[in-house]
């Protein structure tokens, strides 16, 4: 007589969802500087995201976070060089 196994046979288990391409590319283009690839490729592997089901909208999520968070530096620094260069117009012709 044969003992039944103790454990059952293994399930088969469904495929991963892929992981999404541009989502990738959008955190790893916001952390290297380029912001605006970011923001723009984040907003469109979240509509691909939605549309197939693929892996990667945390990933979409952060380089958009990210993203604007660069452009939002990049625009305080442009407008702290312009009023600094003004005021030093100002100030050198008086």
């Amino acid at each position: 007589m044969t003992e039944p196994t103790p454990y059952a046979a293994p399930a088969a288990y469904a495929p991963a969802a892929p992981w999404n391409v541009l989502s990738i590319v959008s955190l790893v283009s916001s952390i290297i500087g380029f912001h605006l690839v970011g923001v723009i490729l984040g907003h469109i592997s979240l509509g691909q995201i939605k549309r197939t089901g693929e892996q990667g909208n945390v990933l979409a999520i952060i380089g958009l976070v990210l993203g604007y968070l660069g452009l939002a530096a990049v625009l305080i620094g442009l407008i702290i060089v312009i009023a600094s260069g003004a005021l030093g117009l100002f100030f050198y012709n008086r």
